[in-house]
């Protein structure tokens, strides 16, 4: 039997009956549309949509996006949330449309989260070519600018024609449930095919489960892993993303408690333990902590588990300055588990520490070392504490009207509840966060760095917020962050998705500003300023008033000058029931306290200027420690 449908509608039939499933537990896999219509689109995919909503408005609801990069961002931040079970996908109009969500694209690969992309394109007839929005190629004529989305994604197929449908959607999602190679995937689809009839075999619309497996580790590797672990002296776990998609915190806590090995963590696997667990060092890196540094310094064994080591973490593989540590790495990708010439445990992150710990028996590391963690991150939660609340010696120094930016990240911390989740994503506010934001709660902390796209952080508490409608959302936004990307503040009053909006004023870009500094470069370019008469950029401040500007969305706004008013507008949007902003402007000079830790960013060789000059040499002074990280496991 077959059915008679358009190539969209056909699509929009075939989503809606996708479902993955891990441990028993099954959901739907694309669990909407975000969308914006244009000509590439509107006839085809937003028919189909259209026509969806009218028989079943649950079987794949649409949600109508301002940005098309943003709702990109929507879909990976929900797919984060939903452990990478679920997802959304995307569709745009040809041209600007569809190239606007490459950006999107690119953080949900990086990131390793599945995301379904469907840009429009061309005519695949050509009958009217060059059509509004088109990229003509004087070198190929079936090139589009959709072609931009190959090295970003994960998967990417065009359906040229009807038949190549089916085979197109099926490998989208063996992609989009595959834990390894996940990401983003593009099915670039031609706005005359996708209004195309064609009679679908009735199979295709069948309720189809995608099983997320669980891969096991290779007992040999599980000995060998063992062997290094009772041979260490000073062992040290990197925590990652993966702990928190495999649902490992319970057995990574088990492992840590029976081991007492310390647990440092990165961006995405922070949370991994509760910030007041005896074994957590908290983050670890460029933006870590002393404590998790000052270890990772005298490691002779890292074990790292679901991190793809990214220079933050390895403060630009200068962390681990042991000349003698090994790795072990605890990974469902080979590609990440071979890195650092570790040994490779490939496998899901909570079956490998069950085998480890099984394997390990009473072995623990011994008490003296555990006792020197534990105080090294007392003495980090002491620094933490007087950042949430400095003394009056750093207060007076602050202008009427003025907070530091640790003081607005404590209230929120201290204030919110342990299940409320806080979102960033670029500028100063995620580094501090890493180091500073104390997390409850496994899903406690969401913060984009993969990509560290600014503009992320709106979209992607839209996106935390439809993956947990039970909880508060926290949005940490700086102005420069806000400026690129304000625009899904209108969607989330028409979806009346309530997020907690803290936007932080400091007149430009704070972090790059300090990095500019360190480097040289006198904060260059990174103050939002009027260009004086001599031609600079250097005179007053831009008279921006981003709380009007969030209020003309429909958004209540509390305008806080004070810590006791921020305590209070907290409490205000605690208890709302819609989204609602907070506008604080703090001293982008007073910054995080140090990591003790580097990040290797090029300093210009030669320069006229004495600050280029410092920093320069300072860099070349740095750049010394890093290492290769190149000793085998085995042998020497």
């Amino acid at each position: 039997m077959t059915v008679r449908l358009t190539v969209a509608q056909a699509l929009v039939r075939f989503l809606s009956v996708q479902y993955s499933e891990r441990d028993g537990v099954r959901q739907r896999l694309i669990a909407g549309t975000l969308g914006i219509f244009g000509h590439g689109n509107v006839a085809g995919v937003g028919q189909a949509l259209l026509q969806a909503e009218l028989e079943d408005p649950t079987a794949l609801p649409y949600i109508l996006s301002r940005n098309e990069q943003a709702m990109v961002h929507t879909a990976a931040a929900f797919a984060r949330t939903r452990d990478r079970l679920q997802t959304y996908a995307c569709t745009a109009s040809v041209g600007p449309g569809s190239t606007n969500m490459v950006t999107g694209a690119a953080l949900a690969t990086i990131n390793r989260l599945p995301v379904l992309i469907l840009p429009s394109d061309v005519f695949a007839t050509r009958v009217a070519t060059p059509v509004l929005q088109e990229l003509e190629s004087f070198a190929a004529g079936d090139v589009s600018v959709n072609d931009a989305f190959r090295p970003v994604s994960k998967y990417f197929d065009r359906v040229w024609r009807p038949e190549q449908l089916p085979s197109a959607l099926l490998n989208a999602m063996r992609v989009l449930t595959d834990p390894v190679e996940t990401g983003a995937v593009t099915l670039a689809l031609p706005q005359d095919v996708q209004a195309e009839a064609y009679d679908w075999p009735e199979e295709l619309f069948a309720e189809r489960t995608w099983y997320v497996a669980r891969p096991l580790p290779e007992a040999s590797i599980v000995d060998k892993s063992v062997d290094l672990l009772r041979s260490a002296q000073r062992p040290l776990i990197v925590a990652g993303g993966g702990v928190h998609y495999s649902g490992a915190e319970d057995a990574l806590r088990a492992f840590a408690e029976a081991t007492g090995i310390p647990v440092a963590e990165t961006q995405a696997g922070k949370g991994s333990l509760t910030y007041d667990h005896p074994q957590s060092m908290g983050a670890v890196g460029s933006t870590g902590t002393t404590a998790a540094n000052a270890l990772a310094r005298e490691a002779d064994l890292v074990i790292g588990i679901g991190t793809r080591y990214s220079d933050f973490t390895t403060a630009s593989r200068t962390a681990f300055a042991n000349p003698a540590v090994r790795f072990v790495n605890i990974n469902v990708a080979r590609f990440d588990s071979a890195k650092h010439a570790g040994l490779p445990l490939v496998a899901d992150a909570r079956e490998a520490l069950v085998s480890l710990g099984s394997a390990l028996g009473d072995w623990s590391v011994d008490s003296k070392y555990t006792s020197t963690a534990t105080e090294l991150s007392r003495n980090w939660d002491g620094i933490v504490s007087a950042h949430y609340k400095p003394s009056d010696e750093v207060t007076g120094k602050l202008a009427e009207g003025l907070l530091t930016q640790g003081q607005v990240l404590g209230a929120v911390n201290e204030l919110s509840a342990a299940s409320d989740v806080v979102v960033c994503a670029a500028g100063s506010m995620p580094g501090d966060l890493h180091k500073l934001w104390r997390t409850r709660d496994p899903k406690g902390y969401h913060v984009e760095y993969g990509f560290s796209c600014m503009g992320y952080e709106i979209a992607g508490g839209l996106g935390v917020r439809l993956g947990a409608p039970e909880r508060d959302v926290f949005v940490m936004v700086g102005d420069g962050s806000y400026l690129m990307m304000s625009s899904e503040l209108a969607t989330a009053v028409q979806e009346n998705l309530k997020i907690i909006v803290v936007l932080v004023q400091n007149h430009g870009f704070a972090s790059i500003g300090a990095l500019s500094e360190s480097l040289g470069s006198q904060r260059f370019g990174t103050a939002y300023r009027k260009r004086t008469g001599d031609g600079r950029l250097d005179g007053d401040y831009l008279p921006v008033d981003l709380a009007a500007n969030v209020r003309s969305f429909g958004i209540d706004v509390l305008d806080v000058r004070s810590l006791d008013e921020l305590e209070k507008a907290i409490h205000t949007a605690k208890a709302a029931t819609g989204p609602i902003a907070i506008h604080v402007t703090t001293d982008p000079l007073i910054g995080a306290p140090d990591s003790e830790a580097w990040w290797d960013v090029p300093v210009s060789e030669v320069s006229e200027l004495q600050s280029t000059q410092a920093a320069a040499a300072s860099y070349e002074e740095s750049k010394k420690a890093q290492q290769g990280y190149l000793t085998p496991v085995e042998g020497d």
